[in-house]
């Protein structure tokens, strides 16, 4: 198992970090290899720049700025998301790397003849999405949980397939507890390990 673990946090002492620190643990436990791309401690660039778009359709190209994403994403063939939900959604930084590094010819094929895409992740075959929201599990329903539906959808969609997603949430984050949030880091353990096996 090779992972690719996408961490967006700003935080160092976040719950994200605990979360990241149980996935590394377990995965470790595992014997699985494991890449950690921190977009904030690294100083990645959310913004997808004119010169970008103007290179977005040009495979031979368009990896040039994040060449190094794309071949850690080509490595793997596990990928993890660990990240806040703010707003229901993904982080700025978080959908700004989907928007930069998921381009055609590496994550889709570009369609012909009015055909849809095709997927280009194929070699992804596991998907882990660990997550925290302010808002309770029905609120988060409600609205329509669309941090979710990009990840365990939208991405799922150009990944192999057959490729089987884990999902886990920590609801209601701003009021939890020390007990409610060492049951859930529990929970992203036993998911982790439901991955690895």
């Amino acid at each position: 198992m090779r992972a690719l673990i996408v961490f967006a946090h700003p935080k160092q002492d976040s719950f994200s970090a605990a979360i990241l620190g149980v996935v590394t643990e377990r995965l470790e436990a595992a014997g699985a290899e494991y890449r950690v791309r921190d977009l904030y401690r690294s100083n990645f660039s959310p913004v997808l720049t004119a010169h970008e778009w103007d290179i977005y359709l040009d495979e031979a190209a368009n990896i040039e700025p994040v060449a190094q994403d794309v071949a850690d994403l080509q490595w793997a063939d596990t990928l993890i998301f660990v990240y806040p939900t703010w707003w229901y959604g993904l982080p700025a930084m978080l959908k700004g790397w989907l928007d930069r590094v998921l381009v055609p010819g590496v994550a889709f094929i570009m369609p012909k003849d009015g055909e849809d895409i095709k997927p280009g992740l194929t070699n992804i075959t596991r998907m882990g999405v660990f997550t925290t929201c302010g808002a309770s599990w029905w609120l988060t329903q409600i609205i329509g949980a669309p941090g979710k539906r990009t990840l365990t959808r939208g991405v799922r969609a150009i990944c192999a397939k057959r490729c089987r997603t884990y999902y886990t949430a920590n609801h209601l984050m701003d009021s939890s507890s020390a007990e409610s949030r060492a049951k859930h880091l529990a929970k992203v353990a036993a998911k982790v390990d439901r991955m690895c096996a």
